[in-house]
C-alpha cells in the first residue's frame, strides 16, 4: 500500500502513473477536491494526512517548501505505519533535507529526499529526472521503486542533502537561463526584430553547445588568451542597454551584469576573458 500527500500537477500525475501500473495508492489534499477527483483513476481519497498514510509502508510527498513538508508530516505521523519509508519529491532547502532525514531516522522511519526535475506530463510518463542522496542502503532499497516513477535517476552519492544541492542548482540555472531570454526577447521587440527572425537564429546557431565548454573555462582559475575580452564584451553590453532604452524595453538582469562587469574592469581585468567575472565563484 502507497500513501501520496500533495495532489497539486505533480503529484496528482505520479499517483496517475501509479495506479497504472497496478498499485493502491491513498491520497491526501490540503484541498480535498484535488484528492477526490483522483478517485476515478482508482485512488481512495482521504481528508487527512493521517487517515491518508494508515496501513501504507511507503509514503510519498509532493509539497511546497520546507515548513509545508514539516507541517504535513506532523499531521500524518499519528497514522505512519511501524518503520515506514517516507520518499519526499519536494524541492526544499539543503538544510531542511539533512534535518528531516536525521530527525525521522531517531524515531524510527526512514526518509529519503528525492526532488526532480520533471513535470507534470513527465510523472505522469514516467519521463524526466529524479535525484537521490544519502545513505546508500537506503538509495539501494529504494531504487527500485524510484526507477518505475522517472526516465533517469540520478544518484549522487553518500552525502545526506546533495540531491537537494543540486536541485537548487539546476533551478537556479533555469531561473537565471530564463530571465536571460526574456530580457533578450525584450531587447527584440525593442529593436523591431520578430521573434520568428530570432528562432530562426537559434536554430542556426546553437549557444546552448557552449555551455560544457564555458562551465570548463569559467571554473579553471585562467582568464588570460581571451576569446572575449571583458572591455569588449561590456561594450556590446552597453548596446544592449542604449538599444533597449531606445526602444522603451525595460531589462531584467542585464543592468546587473553590467554592473558587474564595470566592478571587474575597475579591479583592472578588462583585458582579460570576459568570463573572469565568475572568478570568485571559481575558487
Amino acid at each position: 500500500m502507497v500513501a501520496f500527500l500533495g495532489m497539486g500537477l505533480l503529484g496528482s500525475n505520479f499517483v496517475r502513473a501509479m495506479i497504472n501500473k497496478g498499485e493502491k495508492v491513498r491520497v491526501w489534499n490540503r484541498t480535498p477536491g484535488k484528492a477526490k477527483a483522483l478517485e476515478q483513476y482508482g485512488a481512495t481519497a482521504h481528508l487527512t494526512p493521517a487517515e491518508a498514510v494508515q496501513g501504507a509502508d511507503r509514503v510519498h510527498l509532493t509539497i511546497k517548501d520546507d515548513a509545508s513538508v514539516d507541517e504535513v508530516l506532523a499531521m500524518a505521523s499519528p497514522g505512519l505505519q511501524a518503520g515506514a519509508t517516507i520518499i519526499d519529491h519536494t524541492t526544499t532547502s539543503v538544510e531542511g533535507a539533512i534535518s528531516r532525514t536525521r530527525d525521522w531516522k531517531a524515531r524510527g522511519f526512514t526518509y529519503l529526499h528525492a526532488p526532480v526535475f520533471m513535470g507534470p506530463s513527465n510523472a505522469l510518463e514516467g519521463t524526466g529526472f529524479m535525484l537521490v542522496s544519502g545513505d546508500r542502503e537506503v538509495v539501494k532499497r529504494c531504487t527500485p521503486v524510484l526507477e518505475k516513477m522517472t526516465g533517469k535517476l540520478l544518484d549522487l552519492g553518500a552525502e545526506t542533502g546533495r540531491a537537494a544541492a543540486m536541485k537548487l542548482l539546476g533551478n537556479c540555472f533555469l531561473v537565471a537561463f530564463t530571465t536571460g531570454i526574456a530580457d533578450t526577447l525584450m531587447l527584440a521587440k525593442a529593436m523591431q526584430v520578430p521573434v520568428e527572425d530570432l528562432m530562426h537564429l537559434f536554430d542556426n546557431w546553437n549557444p546552448a553547445a557552449m555551455l560544457t565548454g564555458r562551465l570548463k573555462r569559467m571554473t579553471s582559475g585562467n582568464f588570460t588568451n581571451p576569446s572575449w575580452e571583458l572591455s569588449m564584451a561590456r561594450k556590446d553590453t552597453g548596446l544592449f542597454l542604449e538599444e533597449a532604452k531606445r526602444g522603451g524595453a525595460k531589462l531584467a538582469v542585464i543592468p546587473a551584469i553590467a554592473a558587474e562587469m564595470d566592478r571587474w574592469i575597475q579591479k583592472g581585468h578588462g583585458g582579460d576573458d570576459w568570463t573572469v567575472i565568475a572568478k570568485d565563484a571559481s575558487r
